[in-house]
C-alpha cells in the first residue's frame, strides 16, 4: 500500500513539473516571439504592403524591387536589413516586393530572369535597369547603390552571391489530366 501511495505522489509530481516545463516555454515563446519570427513577419508585411510595380516605374522616383519567397531561408535573413533600408530611404524611393510564389507576378519574373532569391533590382527616375543583386548582400553594398541611384549617377552593375535560393517550380495551379478523375 505504501508503494502505491508513492507512485502515485511521483506520478503527480512528474506531471506537476511537465505542466511546469511546458508553460515555461510557452511564455518563453510569447516574450521572445518577435527573434524567432520577425523575418517571416517582414517578409509577409513587405507583400501586403508593396506599392504595385507599374505605379512605381512611373511615379518619376527610383525603385528597389525586391523579388522573395517567404520559404527562402536567405531571404529570411537578408528581411531585417531590407527592412532598415526601407525605413532609410522610403520618401525618396520606391520600394517594390514581388513573391515569386504569386503567379500574378510571373510576368516580372520573366522579364528580368529571376532563377534565384532574393533578387533586387534599383531602377533610376525613368525605370532603366541599374543595378541587379542575387543573393546574400551586405547591407552597405546595396546601400551605396541606392545612395547613386539618388544622385542620378549612371552606372549599371551586377553583384551575385552563391548564397541564395534556387526558385521552386510552382505545381500547385498545373493542370495534369490525369489529376480530375
Amino acid at each position: 500500500m505504501q508503494s502505491e501511495g508513492r507512485e502515485t505522489f511521483v506520478n503527480l509530481n512528474l506531471k506537476a513539473i511537465i505542466i511546469l516545463l511546458v508553460s515555461i516555454l510557452i511564455v518563453f515563446l510569447i516574450l521572445f516571439r518577435n527573434l524567432f519570427f520577425q523575418a517571416n513577419y517582414l517578409l509577409k508585411s513587405f507583400g501586403e504592403l508593396s506599392i504595385d510595380p507599374e505605379i512605381a516605374f512611373n511615379n518619376n522616383k527610383p525603385t528597389f524591387l525586391e523579388f522573395y519567397a517567404e520559404w527562402c531561408e536567405v531571404c529570411k535573413e537578408m528581411a531585417p536589413k531590407v527592412s532598415s533600408l526601407k525605413d532609410e530611404y522610403e520618401k525618396d524611393i520606391n520600394f517594390v516586393f514581388l513573391n515569386v510564389d504569386n503567379q500574378k507576378w510571373d510576368n516580372y519574373i520573366r522579364r528580368f530572369k529571376v532563377n534565384g532569391i532574393p533578387q533586387v533590382n534599383l531602377f533610376d527616375k525613368k525605370g532603366n535597369l541599374q543595378s541587379t543583386f542575387i543573393g546574400k548582400q551586405e547591407e552597405i553594398t546595396i546601400k551605396d547603390s541606392i545612395d547613386n541611384l539618388k544622385r542620378d549617377a549612371k552606372h549599371q552593375e551586377e553583384i551575385f552571391n552563391s548564397e541564395f535560393s534556387v526558385i521552386k517550380e510552382n505545381k500547385i495551379h498545373q493542370v495534369d489530366p490525369r489529376s480530375h478523375g
